[in-house]
């Protein structure tokens, strides 16, 4: 059996996030209404994942889970509304240690709860076969400190001499930081970034990188030029393309096709782009996530001579995405995601 600790002040969150469980037939649920009932029950329990509201009395989502990393080290799933605070708690989560995140839809106490059952279980279902080798292998990633980055003016030009493209789902943000946080400022090609992620998520994300990256980082809110110098990170609940404008190519952010099943979508973003560049001056990194997005595309690209880095399951927290690239044979290097931006900067610089 499976043992989920789902953690809310709210019983009646706790109720219906319960009974979502338990129909699997498979997960046994048990449930804390704060973070120190969570902390006291986490030693007789021992579940393989646990859930966690931000906003609780006694103890509140943030220190619970700091004591978690510290004390029971597991994955843990945070449950949060979807309010720009909301995301910017999600994210200080991330830097402690979560390893991924589901918007409440409707708010703190959210009778529309069940709508999130399939990709709730989907998520718990993914984490909960890392957990042993995530307990040994975890990478503690030190929270920023507070400095100022002087960046260098993004090079405008009429073109651009390659796109590095970086896909990413479960377990993304906290990759994306120790990669591209890592680029210096003359990186001399525009990075493109397709993280699964709700719109209300990828503005705050955005802001937050720009803080410690030293290029610049804008979410794709509307058409960006590509150029040296930035890293854009496409809108979230919303698709992102390369098209060519004017003589320039350009990410422009598209209603989601209904078709596909995840957003930003990294295969579409992969295909656009090489409709737009040679292949051979495209890099395509595909990071950890659940499914499959991206793994066609890229092994595509990589046949048509472009280079493509799979991160390796030793630091993925969901190894599907990066292991369905490598399986079909798409993976010019499979490399831990502390080593992914040292190969970036070797290739192109």
């Amino acid at each position: 059996m499976l043992r989920v600790l789902v953690v809310d002040d709210s019983a009646l969150m706790r109720k219906y996030i319960r009974e979502m469980l338990e129909e699997e037939g498979d997960i046994e649920v048990f449930t804390a209404r704060d973070g120190q009932d969570a902390l006291d029950q986490i030693p007789k329990v021992d579940p393989d994942v646990i859930t966690l509201d931000i906003n609780m009395p006694v103890m509140d989502g943030l220190t619970c889970l700091s004591h978690i990393m510290t004390e029971f080290p597991r994955p843990v799933i945070m449950v949060s509304s979807l309010t720009e605070k909301g995301a910017l708690a999600t994210f200080e989560a991330l830097e402690l240690g979560a390893v991924d995140y589901i918007p409440k839809p409707g708010g703190t106490i959210s009778l529309s709860i069940k709508d999130i059952r399939p990709e709730l279980i989907a998520k718990i279902r993914a984490v909960a076969r890392s957990r042993t080798r995530w307990s040994k292998l975890r990478i503690h990633r030190a929270k920023p400190e507070k400095i100022t980055i002087k960046k260098a003016r993004p090079k405008i030009t009429r073109d651009i001499p390659g796109l590095v493209l970086i896909g990413c789902s479960t377990g993304g943000p906290g990759a994306l930081e120790e990669i591209l946080t890592q680029l210096p400022p003359d990186f001399p090609l525009p990075v493109l970034v397709a993280q699964h992620m709700p719109a209300r998520f990828t503005n705050v994300f955005a802001k937050r990188l720009n803080q410690s990256c030293q290029l610049e980082v804008r979410e794709v809110n509307r058409p960006l030029p590509l150029q040296v110098g930035e890293i854009l990170i496409a809108q979230g609940d919303a698709d992102v393309e390369v098209r060519r404008k004017l003589g320039r190519k350009v990410a422009v952010n598209l209603p989601m096709d209904k078709q596909l099943l995840w957003h930003p979508s990294v295969d579409r973003m992969v295909r656009s782009a090489l409709k737009c560049l040679d292949p051979k001056d495209i890099i395509a990194v595909q990071l950890t996530g659940m499914g499959y997005d991206g793994a066609e595309a890229m092994t595509e690209l990589h046949r048509l001579g472009g280079r493509t880095i799979a991160e390796s399951e030793e630091t993925a927290v969901v190894f599907g995405m990066p292991r369905e690239l490598i399986e079909r044979g798409g993976a010019d290097v499979v490399l831990p995601v502390h080593k992914i931006a040292d190969r970036l900067i070797k290739w192109t610089m």
